[in-house]
């Protein structure tokens, strides 16, 4: 089922009993942030919140945790919320074979029903804006969906970028925002500030639930988002040019904000509770002039609290992280056979795969460490065989903890960069990075003592499956 916009896929989860209306009211702060961070506690088919009764505002409709649990997850794929983690990555490699197509164009979106443009347009009057984390440095925009092009090649669809990145509001008109050197808009923003120019952006809030899935994907520079969508969806994405700046958006958004960033304009951003479980500091960013707000009629905010993990946010990134990387791995090294990036935006990978000869395994973690998304964020790289479970941590400890020898299983790479948010980074932006080989050793690589390895009985998967028959029955 492919879901158009925000709101319908808001009422297929309240037909799947996976979205909890908040009816009492409710203080902005710090109610709906900590109702979202205890949701993140109910386990893997944790639901959705809607708030539509928050003290101070006439008119809010607030919706968090929108994919916060595996079953939400499964349900934005079309799949049936209780389709388990792996199985679901397994679906998003599956369409990803399909990619790319095309989006379609359509017109007369819903949220050109309103329009604040120049002057008057106040963000304030628009979003019931809150703070997420005590420490927050203000209010924040964390789940939209930024449209960029490249500004040397306009024309090329390819090059365009549609990405989720954090946005802090600093007036009505202004906004400020964190491009990761690492990211596609970071470039787009290069190569207009080294022409001297601004760069143009749509700023998409309260997007159907697979725009939000591929904005959080780490896609190749010249791959397309929409395109990834389509795929995903099993049916073309529908977007539409934004009045303004002409950027292709999501044609079911909530919100759609344009303007520029403004060309060697920074401002003080942050602190902010980040997904790293810790704040950030206060740091220059750019910052982005509001020239046009366009919305529907009572707009619905989805925002998304971020914190210790897992939140929503560890939800929403983990099958878009891993399976990129698996795409990537495969290419060069059939032998892979999965991968986990689950954890903390991938900062730990665990591949598991084949190996052709000795020191193959080691060449594989060293890979990921180049990719797209290894550039940025893959600190510790875990690599075990192809019959352990890289998605089951007891299976991948038990690796660890006989298969790895510190005397030479261990790769240790100093000054790689990592994105600044990484807390582990003493400068910021570079850290040393580890590759830990779990797997076992073969020629012309003899070390250990691993010929007599158990394995599972060659009944143990028919009888597995009799005793979940037998627990349903219950």
């Amino acid at each position: 089922m492919a879901f158009d916009d925000l709101r319908s896929f808001l009422e297929t989860l309240d037909q799947e009993g996976q979205l909890l209306h908040v009816t009492d009211e409710v203080m902005p702060e710090p109610d709906i942030a900590a109702a979202a961070n205890a949701a993140a506690r109910m386990g893997e088919s944790a639901p959705a919140l809607y708030f539509d009764r928050v003290t101070g505002f006439t008119d809010a409709r607030i919706a968090m945790n929108v994919h916060g649990s595996w079953a939400n997850h499964a349900l934005a794929l079309g799949l049936p919320k209780e389709t388990g983690t792996k199985d679901q990555v397994d679906a998003f490699i599956r369409r990803w074979a399909d990619f790319p197509v095309p989006p379609e164009r359509r017109d007369d979106p819903p949220w050109a029903e309103h329009t604040m443009e120049g002057d008057e347009a106040d963000i304030f009057q628009v979003l019931p804006l809150i703070r997420l984390n005590d420490g927050d440095g203000g209010f924040y925009i964390d789940k939209a969906a930024v449209v960029s092009k490249d500004p040397d090649d306009p024309g090329n669809s390819d090059k365009q970028n549609v990405g989720i990145y954090r946005i802090e509001v600093k007036g009505r008109r202004r906004l400020a925002l964190q491009p990761v050197p690492m990211h596609d808009i970071a470039q787009h923003l290069h190569k207009a500030e080294e022409a001297g120019q601004d760069l143009l952006v749509a700023i998409t809030l309260g997007n159907d639930p697979v725009i939000s899935i591929v904005a959080s994907t780490p896609m190749k520079y010249d791959e397309n988002e929409y395109e990834l969508a389509g795929a995903l969806r099993g049916a073309p994405a529908p977007v539409t040019a934004a009045p303004l700046t002409g950027l292709p958006v999501p044609w079911g958004s909530e919100v759609v904000i344009e303007g520029v960033i403004e060309g060697r304009k920074r401002e003080i951003e942050g602190p902010f509770g980040e997904f790293t479980g810790h704040y950030s500091g206060g740091r220059s960013m750019p910052v982005i002039r509001i020239d046009r707000i366009s919305h529907r009629s009572r707009p619905v905010f989805e925002h998304l609290y971020l914190g210790m993990p897992w939140t929503e946010v560890d939800h929403l990134i983990a099958a878009s992280t891993c399976v990129p990387l698996y795409q990537q791995l495969k290419k060069d090294f059939p032998e892979v056979r999965a991968v986990n990036a689950m954890y903390t935006h991938g900062l730990v990978v665990i591949v598991s795969t084949e190996k052709r000869y000795g020191g193959f395994a080691k060449a594989v973690g060293l890979r990921v460490l180049t990719t797209p998304h290894g550039l940025g964020y893959a600190a510790t790289v875990i690599v075990v065989d192809e019959d352990v479970d890289p998605f089951d941590l007891p299976q991948v400890m038990w690796a660890l903890s006989t298969k790895m020898n510190p005397a030479g299983d261990l790769i240790q790479i100093p000054n790689l960069p990592v994105l600044e948010l990484a807390p582990q980074a003493v400068t910021p932006g570079i850290v040393d990075k580890l590759v830990i080989d779990a797997t076992t050793p073969v020629a012309p690589d003899r070390r250990g003592n691993y010929g007599n390895q158990v394995h599972d009985l060659p009944e143990t998967a028919v009888w597995l499956e009799r005793l979940r028959q037998l627990a349903a029955r219950r």
